[in-house]
């Protein structure tokens, strides 16, 4: 596990799009691992403005989104598929063919995760996984007590995760109880990791993770058991590391 320090924000997202780029200029094939919400903002954002700046082929690009929320449509300005689109795919100009993640609006959640999970298994696997991690320990929407050996599954959402949302949707009453997100075993299939960290809120999860406990009661702390994972953290977020 390898451990970034950077200033700030700006410069965790500058470093997480380079590694992106890097990946697929090298590999123009590459299967990246999406993540959402707030964090990977800027990171988008600056992968963008890189393949803007300098070309690389993106045609072979295939995405695998981490999550989305059940019951939202695509369609719904709060759905992740409508954040992706918005951020990556339309900015990048790729094709709705190379960009996959669940369907909110499957009425069986069970089966669309099944048919997920396969669709990810039957790809080359995941080159690069871009994950995030919440104050309780969460990646993807991989909620405390999360078996290490989970595929992708249907999640109730807890009261913290839904809080932690609430800012995106008018009212709390309006954040979905329940997701559909790719398991903690799924993820750690994944050729390469690299986890983004900011934000004091964040500082106390990071000082955990660091401690190198492995417990299922923090399921980033699974990731000491993966052989490549870069950690990018800004000055915030690492401050109560010694």
């Amino acid at each position: 596990m390898r451990l970034i320090k950077v200033s700030d924000y700006n410069e965790m997202s500058e470093t997480a799009a380079r590694l992106l780029y890097e990946k697929v200029a090298e590999k123009p094939d590459a299967v990246l691992g999406l993540a959402t919400g707030g964090t990977p903002e800027e990171t988008y954002a600056a992968l963008v403005r890189k393949v803007k700046a300098e070309p690389v082929d993106l045609s072979r690009l295939q995405t695998f989104n981490l999550d989305e929320y059940a019951g939202l449509s695509p369609s719904h300005p709060n759905s992740y598929y409508k954040y992706m689109e918005k951020k990556f795919v339309q900015p990048l100009q790729l094709n709705k063919t190379q960009f996959h993640i669940p369907n909110g609006e499957a009425g069986d959640g069970e089966k669309e995760a099944a048919r997920y999970e396969s669709l990810v298994q039957e790809s080359s696997g995941v080159d690069l996984q871009l994950l995030g991690i919440g104050e309780n320990g969460h990646i993807g929407f991989n909620e405390p007590g999360t078996s290490f050996h989970a595929k992708t599954h249907v999640v109730t959402l807890n009261k913290e995760t839904r809080a932690a949302n609430a800012k995106y949707f008018k009212q709390m009453e309006d954040v979905p109880e329940k997701a559909i997100t790719m398991g903690i075993g799924t993820i750690m299939n994944s050729r390469s990791i690299i986890l983004i960290v900011s934000g004091k809120r964040k500082a106390q999860a990071l000082k955990r993770l660091m401690s190198e406990e492995v417990s299922e009661d923090f399921p980033a702390s699974i990731l000491h058991s993966h052989p490549d994972v870069t950690i990018i953290a800004d000055k915030e977020a690492a401050s109560l590391l010694s």
